[in-house]
């Protein structure tokens, strides 16, 4: 078995608990207009790694990783490559590593559910609480995402809700109100991370010849995330 992966990062500090190994898988279903990694979309893309070569680079930094560390394969969208991501986290549990999964949540079915069996924390991208700004930008239906966190919640497998915020789009209050509610309502979410919009991504689309949507949006104030992280009592 093989996965296809685009890249790895050695010592991450920013996708799950801890120091992590992130692995970046190739492919993804979604076409979110401010994707960081548009370079992940396309399948054909990346190199084909087994599980047993990744494992190899991930305990080259088992000793940074602490008690809190571990592994976090994130994308691109890992769900795409469920059965791959399943086999890895099942080596890495062998070797006492925590694995968490950084999803959007928008594929479910039995290789998914095999996977979270395997996973110890989720990073779920909840872009937006209200399904016609899901759908004019990322391309696709919120039903699944919902379906998602809710099987999260069945399973009992601890979850950060993460948010990209969108000046004008998804930074209202009421909006982020809706997603503390969601929080509250799925006793498995134990953090929210709200993240501001950033313009770093758009040498990946002039490289790859793609017109980058808010290439004009701007970056969120300090005080715009100041006000919607007082929510959180962040």
């Amino acid at each position: 078995m093989t996965g296809r992966i685009h890249s790895f990062q050695s010592l991450g500090t920013v996708d799950g608990p801890g120091v992590r190994f992130v692995v970046f898988t190739q492919g993804c279903p979604l076409r979110c207009a401010f994707c960081h990694n548009p370079d992940t979309w396309d399948m054909a893309e990346g190199s084909d790694y087994t599980p047993e070569e990744v494992l190899k680079r991930v305990l080259r930094c088992k000793s940074y990783f602490g008690q809190e560390g571990g592994i976090t394969i994130s994308g691109g969208e890992p769900l795409l490559q469920a059965e791959f991501c399943t086999e890895l986290f099942a080596l890495c549990h062998e070797k006492g590593l925590h694995t968490c999964l950084d999803t959007s949540g928008c594929i479910w079915n039995e290789q998914v559910s095999a996977l979270l069996a395997q996973t110890d924390r989720v990073l779920l991208d909840h872009k937006f609480t209200n399904d016609a700004a899901y759908r004019a930008y990322t391309g696709h239906p919120i039903a699944p995402v919902a379906d998602f966190l809710d099987r999260l919640q069945e399973r009992g497998i601890p979850t950060t809700l993460r948010r990209v915020i969108l000046p004008g789009i998804n930074d209202s209050r009421e909006d982020t109100l809706s997603l503390k509610a969601l929080a509250e309502s799925h006793p498995v979410v134990d953090g929210v991370e709200l993240l501001p919009f950033r313009k770093i991504c758009q040498t990946k689309y002039d490289a790859l010849g793609i017109p980058f949507p808010f290439a004009e949006l701007p970056t969120p104030t300090k005080e715009k995330m100041e006000e919607l992280n007082g929510i959180f009592g962040i």
